[in-house]
């Protein structure tokens, strides 16, 4: 999919730069580096440029139903194949945070009913994980959080901030080839990038943070949790001691369904009684499916908030895709250029 995306920009590009090569105003100047194509060079382009991104593009073969309308999605449940990126163990590794698996989550978390006039909160988060073998025992799972952030003001009826929140990194060392419990440790950061004082804290913070979890059959069962204290930054702004604890419960279903309940708790230390605490409740469902040859998850869960502080929401809602990059072997790279290549070759013949 990928790849079909870059040919059918580069084909328009090149279809456009002869049409219009031309036609080009007397006053507009050509890089002198540039030479302009001829069809043959330019079809010859394309399929080269097809064939670096399949290479390059660390998808997973899709079993497809082609016709004349073009082709469906499908669900990898569907996929009977054998092999380190079977349908559950892919499945599996979305589940697991420490995963060797090559990911990027978009995540939408909205909150709703916030201050006197029930204002609503809206946090997209961009996730991308990506594990790094530093030797062959051991790992590091690299995961940043990047949220995108619209606050509104929650003492008027309208207006509020949106732009950038502060940046969470989060580090773990974790075993390649772990045992019946599958661990992390590692160092988890507050950067503070926030582009308006009220969408971060203002500060640096780092602390320790561990992941553990275990897989039996259809399950996935464990936590993340970490806890920061803030180390530099504003001086005028307020000191940062807060815990987050995620509990995570998965049962794996039929066609790529499966039930996903991850609250996040957190605690406040630096907050007054009775405003430290923030305690969810609730789940939902998620799918894992292809479209094209790209696989991905996608979840949407609620949750109720049984403890919060006082002004803060009592419910909210988050919804999340996720694009999942498994490495091909050399076999599964040959069978989707040759894939690729036929459907280029259809392509052709049709016009």
């Amino acid at each position: 999919m990928v790849a079909c995306f870059f040919s059918q920009i580069v084909m328009r590009h090149l279809t456009a730069s002869n049409s219009n090569s031309e036609t080009l105003p007397r006053h507009e100047l050509r890089h002198p580096s540039v030479t302009r194509l001829s069809p043959g060079n330019g079809r010859r382009l394309l399929s080269l440029v097809s064939l670096l991104l399949l290479v390059a593009s660390p998808s997973m073969l899709s079993q497809q139903t082609t016709s004349g309308a073009g082709t469906t999605t499908s669900s990898p449940a569907d996929d009977k194949s054998e092999g380190p990126h079977s349908a559950d163990e892919l499945r599996k590794a979305i589940q697991n945070p420490v995963a060797n698996l090559i990911s990027v989550p978009f995540q939408n978390n909205t909150a709703f009913d916030i201050g006197p006039f029930s204002r609503t909160q809206d946090v997209l988060e961009i996730e991308p994980v990506i594990p790094v073998h530093i030797t062959k025992k051991w790992m590091l799972i690299n995961r940043i959080i990047q949220p995108l952030v619209w606050q509104p003001y929650p003492s008027q009826p309208t207006g509020g901030e949106y732009g950038f929140g502060d940046m969470n990194p989060e580090l773990f060392i974790s075993p390649t080839k772990p045992g019946k419990i599958i661990w992390g440790i590692g160092p988890a950061l507050v950067i503070p990038t926030a582009t308006n004082t009220i969408l971060g804290q203002g500060k640096l913070s780092l602390g320790p943070g561990f992941v553990a979890l275990t897989q039996p059959h259809h399950w996935t069962l464990g936590f993340l949790t970490n806890n920061v204290w803030s180390v530099a930054g504003d001086g005028s702004r307020p000191d940062v001691n807060q815990f987050l604890l995620q509990y995570f419960i998965n049962y794996n279903m039929k066609k790529g369904w499966y039930i996903d309940i991850a609250p996040i708790i957190t605690a406040n230390w630096q907050a007054s009684s009775g405003n430290v605490w923030t305690v969810p409740f609730g789940g939902g469902l998620g799918r894992l499916m292809k479209i094209g040859f790209q696989p991905m998850s996608m979840t949407a869960q609620f949750y109720g908030n049984a403890v919060h502080p006082s002004g803060a929401s009592p419910w909210g809602m988050r919804i999340q895709i996720a694009l999942l990059f498994p490495k091909l072997t050399p076999k599964e790279k040959m069978l989707l250029m040759e894939q690729k290549l036929k459907e280029m070759e259809k392509e052709q013949h049709s016009k």
